[in-house]
């Protein structure tokens, strides 16, 4: 007995919904471990404010590491959960920085930049496959996020540096 039996998706469209959810599973596990890093080590201007807020992050990407876990299951998949596994394939690379000031917030808006790209990919094959659910969840994730980036762009007063 598989839950796809039930759910109306073809097996063989899902893989790679599959796949990509597991790409973005690697990437939020990875973007997690930094914000913990972020939140633990913030130091000078802004600490209190700073601290607050990747604890915020942090917790946002906890809940949609579960959701994302919990998705590939429904899906027919088993969602990884070695570190080791998630850094041979993460896109978002394992960060040992220790922010000062506003550096921190730029890592942060960087990766959210990347988890959107993959979230994209994943919402195109997963619409593909006609997983309306999986579509739904990438899309509450876009609204959440570009709401985010908008609000850090703010925050800096213009854009960041990096992205002139």
């Amino acid at each position: 007995m598989k839950t796809l039996d039930y759910l109306h998706l073809n097996e063989d469209k899902v893989v790679n919904t599959v796949n990509a959810l597991s790409l973005l599973l690697a990437d939020f596990q990875v973007y997690y471990s930094n914000l913990r890093g972020f939140h633990w080590n913030v130091k000078g201007k802004g600490f209190f404010n700073l601290h607050e807020k990747y604890e915020y992050f942090y917790n946002d990407a906890a809940a949609k590491v579960d959701e994302i876990a919990e998705r590939i299951l429904q899906l027919g998949g088993r969602p990884e959960n070695r570190y080791s596994e998630y850094l041979k394939v993460a896109r978002v690379q394992e960060d040992g920085f220790e922010p000062t000031g506003h550096e921190g917030m730029r890592k942060v808006l960087e990766t959210l930049s990347q988890l959107i790209k993959a979230e994209r990919e994943v919402l195109a094959v997963a619409n593909e496959a006609g997983d309306d659910v999986t579509v739904s969840l990438m899309s509450d994730y876009l609204k959440s996020q570009e709401k985010t980036v908008w609000m850090i762009v703010s925050f800096f007063g213009q854009r960041p540096a990096d992205h002139e």
